[in-house]
């Protein structure tokens, strides 16, 4: 099937796609920043602990439904197509984000209160991995092949859109209303927003196109299935590439300006200069994009890997109670983190054929987070409270040999249409083509 979406529907797709990461993450991160206030009217305040870490564990259960949520939502879009699923989730997102800010108190409804933000915090998981595979899969099939790396890297430039945002307005909240009636409505109006952006990302979201490439493959009346080497292949490949990206990011970035608050900085400093860092990402993310587009996925993959080996020590070393310190080593990390985001969408979506790639690359990366990204944090600070944190950054460098393994593994993908991916190899011969040669789109 020849593709004939135009560059403006492309481009229309992009922007609906992207404003849905956005809120994605946006509600994602509101909900860490505001769960105090959640511990606080959710739950019992006769234990202010219990409340908290009642919240915090509601908190993990969405990790826990993320790879639920990759798997159920992952293979409806292999079958239904990629659009459909989409507004799915994102319909799912606003809900779950407007449910939270109407939950009554625990003083006027009880355990149920509790209850409620249990129950929308795991449809906000099943949503937030349903989102993961479908839209990464969609935004690299929708992408011209030539530049799929750049378009990539729009991914992540919204993910990280979505944290500044939902960071702003915590911030610009808490500086309007005050402590006491952020703890008595105003954390209730950050959700609002994130449920009225969800309904504004549906409505763009309903007009978008099919991806090209799942039509050609929803038109094929036989679809050979994957051997079981071929599938341990593309769940080698796919698991390689994940765990060193959220390990390195969930402790260079995530946490980078909690574990610097903790060493004794300023904590409006620290936040201050991680915000500062971020900012400037999102110029560095397409540049990373566009280079892959140039040199290959093989060669970025390698240099993230490199770097991870050899910033670990600088990263964790440079960082004292100054927040200069913080902005650098965040600096050297999100540059690192850069090669990998970039085309961590592209290079996924490019191990896994049409047929099965929704729910590959959404099942797969929601439990990598899971396994390695919602472990880094616990294990950094055991390691560190024990007097053995060297051994972290060995298991740091560990994965960055890991990144560069992978790199090593996979095929050459850049430039090769994705409906022409070949499961035997994880892509046709003609990947193999280097990328910077003219490759109509």
């Amino acid at each position: 099937m020849i593709d004939t979406m135009s560059q403006k529907g492309r481009l229309k797709s992009l922007r609906a796609v992207a404003v849905g990461n956005a809120l994605e993450w946006f509600d994602w991160t509101l909900y860490a920043t505001f769960s105090v206030y959640l511990a606080r009217n959710l739950f019992d305040k006769s234990d202010a602990r219990s409340a908290l870490l009642s919240t915090l564990a509601v908190f993990a259960v969405g990790f826990f439904a993320r790879p639920i949520g990759g798997l159920v939502f992952g293979r409806l879009g292999d079958r239904v197509g990629r659009k459909n699923i989409m507004v799915i989730t994102i319909s799912l997102l606003a809900i779950s984000s407007l449910g939270i800010a109407l939950i009554p108190n625990y003083e006027d409804i009880g355990l149920s209160a509790s209850l409620a933000l249990l129950i929308l915090r795991t449809v906000q998981g099943l949503a937030h991995g349903g989102e993961t595979g479908v839209s990464y899969t969609y935004v690299a099939e929708i992408a011209p092949k030539k530049h799929r790396g750049l378009w990539s890297s729009s991914v992540f430039v919204s993910v990280t859109l979505g944290v500044i945002a939902a960071t702003a307005v915590a911030a610009g909240l808490t500086s309007l209303l005050g402590p006491e009636a952020m703890n008595d409505y105003g954390w209730r109006i950050g959700f609002a927003i994130g449920g009225l952006l969800g309904i504004y990302a549906l409505f763009m979201r309903r007009s978008v196109e099919e991806s090209h490439v799942f039509k050609q493959q929803n038109h094929q009346r036989e679809t050979r299935k994957l051997s079981r080497m071929e599938m341990f292949r593309i769940a080698r490949n796919l698991i390689m590439l994940n765990c060193t990206t959220n390990v390195a990011y969930y402790t260079w970035v995530t946490f980078g300006p909690s574990t610097a608050i903790a060493r004794g900085m300023d904590a409006g400093g620290a936040y201050r200069a991680s915000l500062l860092a971020m900012i400037l990402c999102l110029f560095w993310l397409p540049i990373c994009g566009t280079i892959s587009d140039r040199i290959g996925r093989k060669p970025v993959m390698i240099i993230w890997g490199v770097l991870v080996v050899i910033l670990t020590y600088p990263i964790a070393n440079i960082v004292t109670t100054e927040p200069q310190t913080l902005f650098w080593a965040q600096i050297m990390g999100l540059g690192a983190w850069g090669f990998i985001a970039s085309i961590f969408p592209a290079v996924l979506s490019e191990q896994v054929p049409t047929q099965a790639r929704a729910q590959g690359v959404g099942f797969v990366s929601s439990v990598s987070v899971a396994i390695f990204g919602g472990t880094a944090p616990y294990l950094n600070t055991y390691l560190a409270d024990i007097g053995h944190e060297y051994l972290y950054h060995y298991y740091l460098i560990a994965l960055g040999l890991v990144a560069i393994a992978a790199g090593l593994l996979i095929r050459e993908t850049a430039g090769v249409d994705l409906a022409d991916i070949d499961p035997s190899g994880a892509s046709s011969p003609v990947a193999d083509i280097k990328p910077n040669i003219s490759v109509s789109s």
